[in-house]
């Protein structure tokens, strides 16, 4: 039998109602605990849907998807160390590094991109932080993507306060910068940049005026409680992220974590829940790994709050499934695509 602390935590966890029995709005909290988070993932699944659905109801259209792209804009060569990653000039992934794409290359892509529904183009390089001269450049991009009338995101290693507030003036829109797992399985993940490293790009990021997107991986043989660690840092953050990309990992040869035991499809749309509840406002991505899930999970996830996903045949350098098989999935469901 659950002792009292736990049925506490149960409470503090579940929405209250007002006299009518209708649940109110979710309120804006960052002082999520371990334990209030650990309850929501101990839930009998059909509650846990119930209160995700309830929540993303409260502050979203529920049939409403946002569709972004994701482009490799720099692939391969980066000098971190980051397990799962095949871009890691230390793995022998089939990777190989190339130089940064030209402006007119990327607006091509990101004309295609809004062609093909996506509102949100999302621009990635493979470095553990950009150059200056790097960085005119994909300014220069930023500048062009939103003059398609694209929101932009660019994920580029870390910034420095100066370098953030350069890309604020060349119009970027969110920043992605994910803390990847909980600070406790961090160090059996990466060695080459600390969390706390992530933290202060992150405070850069926002300090300049960008939005940030930050969110993890999940199914890199951490436990529950590291997936409860994950979610309970970011809802605890001064401000939610605006975008919370939740990844079940791509296992790739050659890299550290290829062989890693696959994660159980129900505890990963519990992660998706768990974000959901906790962080009300913000955009929950169902991002890497899709091309591994069933119709059915993908289902699952959408009721579970996540709304918004990555259009396109690759995330960065690994299998995500093409414009046809997701309008195909989203017609069945009855979502429709969030307008810009």
């Amino acid at each position: 039998m659950a002792g009292s602390g736990d049925r506490a935590q149960r409470l503090a966890a579940a929405p209250r109602r007002d006299d009518a029995g209708a649940a109110p709005p979710a309120l804006i909290r960052h002082d999520w605990t371990r334990g209030e988070v650990r309850a929501l993932f101990d839930l009998p699944f059909p509650e846990l849907m119930y209160r995700a659905q309830t929540v993303h109801r409260q502050n979203f259209d529920a049939a409403a998807v946002q569709i972004a792209t994701l482009l490799s804009i720099k692939t391969g060569g980066c000098p971190e160390d980051c397990a799962y990653c095949p871009q890691s000039a230390r793995y022998h992934t089939g990777v190989r590094a190339e130089k940064l794409m030209g402006r007119d290359a990327v607006l091509a892509e990101a004309r295609a991109a809004k062609a093909a529904g996506a509102s949100r183009f999302c621009m990635g390089a493979a470095w553990r932080e950009p150059k200056d001269r790097d960085l005119d450049a994909v300014c220069a991009m930023v500048e062009g993507v939103k003059a398609l009338g694209l929101e932009s995101c660019a994920t580029l290693g870390m910034l420095t306060a100066a370098q953030a507030r350069r890309l604020k003036d060349s119009g970027l829109d969110y920043y992605n910068h994910n803390l990847d797992t909980a600070p406790e399985f961090y160090g059996a993940i990466i060695s080459t940049r600390t969390y706390q490293e992530r933290l202060a790009t992150l405070d850069h990021v926002r300090a300049a005026g960008i939005h940030v997107c930050c969110g993890g991986i999940v199914g890199m043989g951490e436990t529950r409680e590291d997936r409860i660690g994950m979610i309970a840092t970011l809802a605890s953050l001064p401000a939610h992220p605006e975008s919370v990309p939740i990844n079940m990992l791509v296992r790739v040869a050659g890299t550290p974590l290829a062989d890693v035991q696959k994660l159980e499809p129900l505890e990963f749309v519990r992660a998706v829940a768990a974000a959901r509840i906790t962080m009300p406002r913000a955009m929950v991505r169902l991002s890497a790994g899709r091309e591994d899930m069933s119709e059915e999970t993908q289902a699952l996830c959408f009721l579970a709050g996540a709304n918004s996903i990555f259009y396109g045949p690759k995330l960065l350098t690994t299998p995500n499934p093409g414009p046809d098989r997701d309008r195909a999935l989203l017609e069945r469901l009855g979502l429709r695509p969030m307008e810009p």
